[in-house]
């Protein structure tokens, strides 16, 4: 079995439960199946809601869609955005103050649900979730086509009521898992995504924020084996994924990547009026390099 395989049964598995009582969250079990039956990892690249302007986050979306974006991370913006690192705070901040609202984000995933049909996670903290009402928040993020929610600040222990609205409204509750997370944490990750049997789980790469870095930390691969030990959805990687080679390099270990903060980094540096069609030529950079080695 190669690194990044699941066992054999698990995809079916997986899929199949998520079309009974996951219709939505079924998308993404679809999407990470598709590459993995093209020999290549599952790409998930990230647009802020609002970021720059509500305009210009859902033509990138749309852009990044039609590059060949497996699943597609919308953040909403918070103003204590713990998990992130300077540029995707900064991002958080121009849209908070353009008007943003996690409302608004449903809102704008919606209009990209009609328009493609790549699966959207939502990546949002849990206190504007909670203010919403987690199970109205469930039920409108459903509404609008979302097939899943990540909140980074929410821990396994505290995430019963969350994770029973969002499997009721059809979606998938994504855990986030780093280098530090205790035997027992894991266990608690791999019971909630193995009683949902839907999505994946965001393995963070390294102790720290969100942000742009030259290199895949070293340790990374024993990270992700020990993941593997107890969990058999995908894996997804997160954090500091911003290079073809990070990319090519996580196909052999990995089902998943996600590409946050240079994608922002490449849309604000680019020429005035070209951002969207400049991040989308450097995520199909990160496409190329997402076949597997032995494909």
């Amino acid at each position: 079995m190669m690194p990044n395989d699941e066992p054999d049964a698990t995809p079916a598995d997986a899929s199949a439960a998520a079309q009974t009582s996951l219709p939505l969250a079924a998308a993404i079990d679809r999407a990470f199946a598709q590459a993995k039956d093209e020999g290549r990892i599952c790409l998930i690249p990230y647009v802020m809601a609002g970021y720059p302007n509500v305009g210009t986050s859902e033509a990138l979306a749309l852009g990044l869609a039609h590059a060949g974006a497996d699943v597609l991370e919308l953040g909403v913006p918070f103003s204590d955005p713990l998990a992130d690192g300077a540029t995707i705070q900064h991002a958080g901040q121009v849209a908070l103050q353009g008007g943003m609202t996690p409302g608004g984000a449903l809102e704008l995933a919606e209009k990209i649900h009609r328009q493609v049909a790549v699966p959207l996670v939502v990546m949002g903290y849990y206190n504007p979730i909670l203010a919403f009402g987690l199970e109205h928040f469930c039920e409108a993020a459903a509404l609008a086509g979302i097939s899943g929610l990540i909140v980074p600040d929410l821990p396994p222990e505290e995430a019963e009521a969350l994770l029973l609205s969002a499997n009721r409204a059809g979606m998938c509750l994504i855990f986030l898992v780093t280098p530090t997370s205790t035997p027992e944490r894991l266990t608690r990750v791999a019971e909630a995504v193995h009683r949902q049997g839907s999505g994946f789980v965001y393995c963070v790469s390294l102790s720290g924020v969100t942000g742009a870095r030259s290199e895949l930390p070293a340790h990374l691969q024993d990270f992700l084996a020990r993941v593997r030990e107890q969990v058999r959805l995908p894996l997804a990687v997160g954090f500091g994924v911003s290079a073809p080679a990070h990319v090519a390099a996580l196909a052999e270990m990995a089902g998943g990547a996600v590409i946050a903060s240079k994608l922002i980094d490449t849309l604000d540096h680019a020429p005035a009026g070209q951002g969207v069609a400049e991040t989308v030529r450097y995520f199909e950079t990160l496409r190329a390099a997402a076949l597997r080695s032995d494909k």
